[in-house]
C-alpha cells in the first residue's frame, strides 16, 4: 500500500476508537507525546512537600497532685482532714494526668457535722501535627470541663464566675445538689495555664442537723486554692 494511504488508514481506524482513547492513538509516523516528564516526578514532590508544624508545647511534665496545696490550705479548706497526704488517683501516665482527692469531717456534736470534700486534677497536652497544638487540644479540654461541670446531673442554681488572675483563663462553676439526703454546696474550678488544665472541685455539706455552708466562702477558698494548684504546675516545669 502506497504511505499516504497506509497512514489514512491509520487515522480512520483511530477516530473509531472512544474518545478517551483517542490520545493514545497516533500515526505509524508519529512520535509518543508525553515522554517529556519523567515518570517519578509527581512521587518525587509529594515527597519534598513540607509536613504540617505545630508550635511545640510549653509544658513537658506535672506537679505531684497531692503536693499541689500547702499545709495551710489543706488546714484551712479540710478543718478535721481524714489524711493531709491525700489519696491520689491512678495514672498510667504522671507526666500527662494526675489527681488526688482530701475528705474533712469535722463533728461539732449537738450542731452537727461539717463535711467538705477537695481534689484537684491535672491534665497535659502535648502538640501534634495531626490534632493541633500543645495549647490548642488544652483550650478544648478547658472548654469540655466547664460544660461538663454546668451540666451535672441534679444541679441547681447553677451559676458560672469569672475568675481573674489564675492562669491563661479559670471559670468557677457553682451549684447546689442533693446526695444522700443532704444537701451539698459544689464549686468547680476550670483553669488553663498554656497546655496543662487544672480541675478543682470543693464541696461541703452540714450534715446531722448542721447549717449548710456558706457558698460564697467555698468558692473564695477554691479560688485560692486553684491559683496555687496552677502555681504548682508551673514551678514544676521550673525546677
Amino acid at each position: 500500500m502506497h504511505r499516504s494511504a497506509k497512514r489514512l488508514a491509520g487515522l480512520l481506524t483511530c477516530a473509531a476508537v472512544p474518545m478517551l482513547l483517542v490520545a493514545g492513538c497516533s500515526g505509524s509516523d508519529s512520535k509518543s507525546s508525553g515522554d517529556s516528564t519523567p515518570s517519578g516526578s509527581s512521587s518525587a514532590a509529594a515527597s519534598t512537600a513540607p509536613s504540617p508544624t505545630v508550635a511545640a508545647a510549653k509544658f513537658k511534665k506535672l506537679p505531684n497532685p497531692c503536693t499541689a496545696f500547702s499545709k495551710d490550705t489543706i488546714d484551712k479548706l479540710l478543718p478535721k482532714v481524714k489524711d493531709a497526704a491525700g489519696s491520689q488517683g491512678k495514672s498510667t501516665d504522671p507526666t500527662v494526668r494526675g489527681a488526688c482527692s482530701w475528705t474533712s469531717s469535722d463533728e461539732q456534736g449537738v450542731d452537727g457535722t461539717q463535711f467538705r470534700w477537695l481534689d484537684v486534677a491535672f491534665q497535659r497536652y502535648d502538640s501534634d501535627p495531626s490534632v493541633g497544638s500543645g495549647e490548642k487540644r488544652a483550650t478544648d479540654f478547658y472548654t469540655q470541663q466547664i460544660n461538663d461541670a454546668k451540666g451535672t446531673q441534679g444541679a441547681k442554681k447553677v451559676a458560672t464566675v469569672a475568675t481573674a488572675g489564675t492562669g491563661d483563663a479559670a471559670t468557677a462553676i457553682t451549684y447546689d445538689i442533693a446526695k444522700e439526703g443532704n444537701d451539698f454546696k459544689n464549686t468547680t474550678i476550670v483553669a488553663r495555664t498554656a497546655n496543662i488544665v487544672v480541675t478543682v472541685n470543693y464541696n461541703g455539706a452540714g450534715m446531722a442537723g448542721a447549717d449548710d455552708p456558706n457558698g460564697n466562702d467555698l468558692l473564695k477558698a477554691a479560688q485560692a486554692a486553684t491559683k496555687e494548684a496552677v502555681t504548682a504546675a508551673t514551678k514544676a516545669n521550673n525546677a
